[in-house]
């Protein structure tokens, strides 16, 4: 049986950290804290690189997937301005286009208020999402966009050991979409092919007889990305996904989205399983 191991965003700003893990700023000295750390995502990634040293050869290829963001995004605070203060909303301020247009949130550049309320209209008319302003995450060349310490060596080990390098796709670079799925923007861009539907990766994963998933965030990235993983897989054979159930965890708070997400991708025939269970 041919295995794919597809980690969703296992990166340090997604990690609940112990301190000892955690770099100093050579500038000023304090820790370099995860920008939006998901209970439970140390654990999990710690299971992930387990499981990647205990299958060793028979994981047949691993794909990485990483969040990829400039400081302004349209996802970020440093984009907007608040009306009430005059200043940028906190993080986890959610947005509508209804807000916008009743004033009480703008885009800091003026000029791109019609652009902002398109999007907006777009991405509440997929009946998805609503813009969330998260804290400044996984900016490209942090530390926070790199890969977990611990699933790094693991998968270091396992490239050294197969000859074979681990593939990596990056998603989120455009400023203008939200990009929680690995697979597609929320609202894909016409002028950038990076956004539309990653049909490689599609045909990549569909290869093999199985393709096992972990990574965070299970209520938002990972799902988002296996829920166009089963609506677009060629072969339809949607029984071939296996989700690492302990090797995923949900954003706080959104911990009812993650339950609903798991329990209609095992209603369509995906499967479920821990790592520990998961055999060559």
């Amino acid at each position: 049986m041919s295995t794919h191991l597809l980690l969703i965003d296992p990166q340090n700003d997604f990690c609940d950290l112990p301190p000892d893990w955690l770099p100093r700023s050579p500038v000023t000295g304090e820790a370099i804290r995860p920008a939006l750390p998901v209970a439970g995502a140390h654990a999990d990634l710690q299971r992930a690189a387990s499981l990647v040293a205990r299958l060793g050869g028979q994981l047949d290829a691993i794909t990485v997937t990483l969040d990829s963001h400039h400081r302004i995004d349209i996802a970020h605070p440093g984009f907007w301005l608040e009306a009430a203060s005059g200043r940028a909303p906190g993080p986890f301020t959610p947005i509508t286009a209804a807000q916008v247009r009743a004033g009480a949130y703008r885009p800091r550049d003026g000029a791109q208020l019609a652009r902002t309320l398109a999007y907006l209209d777009a991405l509440e008319a997929t009946g998805r999402y609503t813009l969330m302003v998260w804290p400044v995450h996984c900016q490209m060349g942090s530390w926070g966009h790199g890969v977990h310490a611990g699933l790094q060596a693991a998968l270091d080990t396992w490239t050294d050991a197969q000859g074979r390098s681990v593939a990596v796709v990056t998603k989120g670079e455009n400023p203008w979409t939200e990009h929680y799925s690995a697979l597609q923007a929320e609202v894909p861009d016409a002028a950038d092919e990076r956004t539309e539907l990653n049909q490689a990766l599609l045909t990549e994963l569909d290869r093999f007889d199985r393709v096992l998933i972990a990574g965070e965030a299970g209520s938002h990235c990972v799902r988002a990305t296996v829920e166009h993983l089963a609506a677009h897989l060629p072969s339809r054979q949607l029984s071939k996904l296996v989700l690492l159930t302990d090797c995923i965890s949900p954003v706080a708070g959104f911990e009812a989205q993650q339950a609903e997400f798991l329990a209609a991708m095992q209603a369509q025939g995906l499967q479920l399983a821990l790592s520990t269970e998961v055999q060559a």
